[in-house]
């Protein structure tokens, strides 16, 4: 079985039905000034359930591409997001 990756980021939107975009910070060092800096990725996930909220904390797995930008789905709900 091939590996799968496992991101973990936030929800900044619900983009249509069972669908959310989620952030992904990493923090990586600077080849130049050698220090920490953030880069960020916006990643589509498929939520098969609506079940994730704007400002959960998620992860997701790789799976078989499910639409163009779409290639992974919803693991869990690490943190509920505040209401």
């Amino acid at each position: 079985m091939a590996y799968k990756r496992v991101i973990q980021g936030t929800v900044v939107k619900k983009s249509g039905d069972k669908t959310i975009s989620l952030l992904v910070e990493r923090k990586v060092m600077h080849p130049k000034y050698h220090k920490i800096v953030k880069r960020f990725k916006k990643y589509l996930v498929h939520d098969e359930k609506n079940q994730a909220n704007v400002g959960d904390v998620v992860t997701a797995v790789e799976c078989r591409p499910i639409s163009k930008r779409k290639s992974f789905r919803l693991k869990e709900i690490v943190q509920a997001g505040v209401k």
